[in-house]
């Protein structure tokens, strides 16, 4: 027994040590990468002068019952500085009044077009056109969740590359140049994702951001910092590898012509987003075809983050599930003699740590209360023990922090930068900690087989000015 107990202990100290050194190695991963990209900004942020060269692009915005924001992201992407785009919204058979907000918005009429179904969707009822902005059609379907709405507006868009946007998303002016870039530098690419920021306590108008600001509501506050993390350092470390496993829902491009190939989104899994790039690789891989799948650090899309508990843990028991299957769906890319680092890094890191984490993390707590209970060890050992995990997470979340202040620099006062310096130790005193259960509840599910649910996002949409 005591040397089963021991084992226990090493297995929780292994997963402790490797997890926080997998962090602090995508940290260091990043950071060059990120002084690299600074260092040629300035010459970014110049007026643009456009070679011709630059690739139309079909940006689609999956919608259902969105009618709070739905308009002003809609305004957004029609004053996108960019020299050839269209915008294609899919009303995904909306309940709400989306479609009618969009129809007195932009002044929408139907048209009878024809169009080229190379991935199976729901039917489409009608396609409508704007009188006032040309680059846009609205697309009414039956719901089929947001993949399928994806789908069908690959089939509808015109152009060779597609960016998939949340419709509650708000892009700045630069957004699309900055993300396609990649695109334009590297023949190889297939995908790219950009940065996504919390928009709860920023001021939009007329479509556009106006002023960045943190919101009041505590939970929104806690998930600015989650963001900075995941994104600033974590996708951009794996980038560096050609290893990004994971491009938001709410801001990435892609390749039609790629996506098509590979069969186009999943209508089968709750991580969409994730199962395709994870899928690109492994494709990509087994042919031994050159690829790339980068990542733009820049500070491009806003989107809004939820502000109740319910609808927080509702969203991370669907990204945890969305996360298990798509790992589940590629896992022929672990390990595979061609994987390079995603199938020999990321994806283990993912499996280990992202995936079956909450498991070990949850069971490690228990685990060492238990101890202390039994009197195994003393309370002051487990104290030690929380004071180090604490203080581990509050320097990845204070890292992040600072990487934004010295490169970005968003939030303009310091009584921004004192909340968000709070809001990084209290989340690792309880918040993650509550997170992580939700993740094992998402995990469960998983395992068990249950009925996927989307569950309800509200949008308040204060944020939004007129």
């Amino acid at each position: 027994m005591s040397a089963a107990l021991d084992a226990l202990q090493w297995v929780f100290l292994a997963y402790f040590v490797g997890v926080n050194l997998g962090y602090i190695a995508l940290n260091l991963l990043a950071v060059p990468t990120l002084r690299r990209y600074l260092a040629i900004r300035p010459l970014e942020d110049l007026p643009p002068v456009y070679s011709g060269f630059e690739p139309p692009v079909s940006v689609l915005v999956p919608a259902y019952n969105e009618e709070a924001t739905i308009v002003t992201s809609v305004r957004s992407l029609l004053q996108l500085d960019y020299p050839e785009f269209e915008v294609v919204v899919v009303n995904d058979g909306s309940r709400d009044a989306t479609l009618e907000r969009l129809r007195e918005a932009f002044d929408l009429e139907p048209f009878p077009e024809a169009y080229w179904e190379r991935i199976p969707g729901k039917p489409l009822g009608a396609v409508y056109v704007s009188r006032r902005h040309a680059g846009l059609r609205v697309v009414d379907k039956a719901n089929g969740g947001k993949a399928d709405a994806l789908n069908v507006g690959i089939n509808v868009s015109r152009y060779p590359l597609f960016c998939a946007i949340d419709a509650d998303s708000i892009l700045q002016r630069d957004s699309l140049r900055r993300v396609i870039q990649p695109f334009i530098d590297d023949p190889r690419t297939v995908a790219t994702g950009g940065t996504v920021r919390i928009a709860n306590g920023c001021v939009v108008s007329a479509g556009q951001l106006e002023r960045v600001g943190l919101p009041s509501n505590p939970l929104a506050l806690l998930q600015i910092v989650e963001y900075l993390r995941a994104f600033l350092f974590g996708r951009l470390g794996w980038a560096t590898l050609n290893a990004v496993l994971i491009i938001s829902g709410a801001f990435g491009v892609f390749r039609k012509d790629a996506v098509v190939a590979a069969g186009g989104y999943r209508t089968d899994t709750m991580g969409e987003d994730m199962e395709l790039v994870v899928r690109l690789h492994r494709l990509y891989r087994e042919r031994g075809e050159p690829y790339a799948i980068h990542f733009v650090p820049d500070p491009i899309c806003w989107t809004e983050a939820p502000e109740s508990a319910a609808v927080l843990r509702s969203q991370r028991v669907r990204w945890q599930r969305g996360l298990a299957e798509s790992l589940s769906l590629n896992r022929a890319l672990l390990l595979s003699p061609g994987g390079g680092a995603p199938g020999h890094a990321a994806y283990p890191f993912f499996l280990v740590f992202e995936c079956w984490g909450p498991v070990i993390e949850v069971a490690g707590y228990a685990f060492m209360a238990a101890l202390v209970v039994t009197g195994r060890i003393s309370g002051e050992a487990f104290l030690a023990f929380l004071a180090l995990a604490f203080s581990m997470g509050f320097l990845l979340s204070a890292s992040a922090l600072l990487l934004e202040e010295v490169s970005f620099h968003l939030y303009p006062r310091w009584s921004h930068v004192a909340r968000l310096v709070a809001a990084a130790v209290v989340e690792n005193l309880g918040y993650r900690q509550l997170v992580t259960v939700w993740r094992l509840v998402g995990l469960a599910r998983w395992l068990r087989g249950a009925r996927a649910q989307w569950g309800t996002m509200t949008r308040r949409g204060t944020w939004q000015g007129r």
